[in-house]
């Protein structure tokens, strides 16, 4: 059994405590159609794995998925009870047996992984995180079991540091989200950027706070530095864009991070004049056979423990499947058949053309996988625990299984090598992303570069010039009085700049469930 802890809405709110009774569930709105795709990934992944003769044969994956909600309390108790079973009372103390599950795919949100990791690493229980970057938890002695299939914010701050430097641009404001993702990443590129150049501004925010949104939007707009990086989630990427937006802040070059570069739809329509020619930082993509026949064969189930499904399906087709408590004549709402048509639905969920954060998915999947294989063929006498011992693939432990993790390299089915590095991260590369809007209006992020740093090809940084969309006239070499000023104040406070511009140059037991 794999666990997963991903993110399928992005609101949850908590139940009142009266402590006369058990406390209700959490409620979890705004269902994210392109992130749940994530969530139907791993249950793709898995499903391929177990038809694969030659990959764990005779052995079959079966699956738990917990929805985080975007909340790091939901996401500790999904975790909880992954490891701990969904039994309210335990009689028996033994504690042989298999175990509930052997590891955990999730979660996506650096704060959220580093409260589970803390837990799990008490039991050596590996958590493979396809979206978590802070630097923090690469240290293996706070977070042992930890793992990623997306680097860190070390080499992601590299790869800006590239940019920057690649088009001399010495002159940067950043900004971030107020949690652990945000303060490491921006005291990173804080420290990069004034070894070359120096920092305009440096400031982060809370989601909820709008007297700081409105505090960082006139500070961006009265600085004379045009180029903007911004360390954001999805969340905190909405509301700051709209407040950017309703402040009409234009002439700026943004650098999106990889947790917010893939959704270029924040660039639709009247948003265009600001952040079109946005350059982003993504993780490499990957076009896996077959998954587009999957997310369409999706169907609504009556198994209660399915309820995300159905969930997507009332999203999809704005309509409601009838409870105990609802029925099409008290609520006017159209009432979901189950036979609608998702072939006939154009929308994030089937979209399968920019897979990014979803291969990554697929990659945890695959070397829990590739981990368990090689723990299964084990020869007796050569094994790596006590007295050259193997591990028992029926009876297998989360810390047997972890020992194989870290070890683990394969090819993928797309032809590409995966492996962890020591400290439990991906191998770094990136692409780097322009957002761009066709002539029919449509939104894309189109790859104008790569950055990869793998031992194979050792440094490496490219791009397309002639790819780039620039959102406001090219000024190469042209400095504002404001900005030499600026340069002058940056070089007698000792820093030593790039003498340039300032501006722009052109199965057992399956289910999906949400607390």
């Amino acid at each position: 059994m794999l666990g997963g802890v991903l993110i399928s809405h992005l609101q949850a709110t908590a139940p009142q405590l009266s402590f006369r009774s058990a406390p209700e569930d959490w409620k979890c709105e705004s269902l994210d159609l392109h992130i749940f795709q994530r969530s139907v990934m791993m249950i793709f992944a898995i499903e391929e794995i177990n038809k694969d003769p030659n990959l764990l044969p005779n052995i079959t994956l079966g699956y738990r998925i917990y929805d985080n909600c975007m909340n790091v309390e939901v996401a500790l108790r999904a975790a909880m009870t992954l490891i701990a079973g969904l039994d309210d009372v335990i009689t028996d103390y033994n504690c042989t047996g298999v175990p509930p599950v052997v590891a955990i795919v999730g979660d996506p949100l650096s704060i959220h992984s580093i409260a589970i990791s803390r837990l799990l690493g008490l039991f050596r229980m590996p958590l493979i995180s396809y979206c978590a970057t802070c630097a923090c938890l690469s240290d293996k002695v706070e977070f042992p079991s930890f793992f990623r299939t997306i680097p860190s914010d070390t080499f992601q701050v590299k790869a800006i540091v590239h940019i920057l430097k690649h088009y001399n641009w010495t002159w940067v404001g950043i900004v971030g989200i107020d949690d652990d993702y945000g303060f490491y990443a921006i005291d990173s590129l804080n420290k990069e950027v004034k070894k070359f150049g120096c920092v305009a501004f440096s400031e982060t925010f809370k989601v909820t706070d709008s007297a700081k949104l409105t505090y960082i939007a006139k500070v961006i707009k009265q600085s004379t530095a045009t180029v903007i990086v911004a360390f954001l989630i999805k969340a905190a990427a909405t509301v700051f864009v709209n407040e950017i937006s309703k402040h009409n802040i234009t002439g700026k070059q943004w650098i999106a991070s990889d947790s917010w570069s893939a959704f270029h739809m924040f660039a639709s329509n009247e948003k265009f004049g600001i952040f079109g020619g946005t350059l982003g930082i993504a993780v490499r993509r990957g076009d896996i056979p077959n998954l587009d026949k999957f997310l369409l064969s999706t169907r609504p189930t009556s198994d209660p423990e399915n309820m995300l499904i159905n969930k997507l399906w009332e999203e999809l087709f704005e309509c409601r499947f009838p409870t105990n408590s609802t029925s099409s004549d008290s609520s006017g709402t159209k009432i979901c058949t189950g036979s609608e048509d998702i072939a006939s639905t154009k929308t994030d969920y089937t979209d399968v053309t920019d897979l990014r954060t979803s291969y990554n998915v697929y990659k945890a999947v695959y070397s829990l996988a590739h981990s368990l294989h090689n723990l299964m063929t084990c020869e007796n006498g050569k094994g790596p625990f006590k007295n050259n011992t193997c591990a028992d693939i029926k009876n297998v432990q989360p810390w047997q299984l972890f020992h194989y993790l870290k070890k683990v390299d394969f090819i993928d089915r797309l032809g590409k090598r995966f492996a962890y590095d020591k400290n439990g991260d991906a191998i770094p590369a990136y692409d780097i992303i322009n957002w761009q809007r066709l002539e029919d209006g449509t939104m894309i992020s189109k790859t104008i570069g790569v950055f990869d740093e793998s031992p194979a090809s050792g440094y490496q940084l490219s791009f397309k010039e002639e790819d780039i969309f620039w959102n406001f006239v090219s000024r190469k070499n042209q400095l504002s009085a404001a900005a030499s000023r600026a340069a002058v104040h940056c070089m007698y406070m000792g820093a030593v700049l790039i003498p340039n511009t300032f501006a722009i140059t052109s199965p057992t037991s399956s289910y999906l469930k949400s607390f």
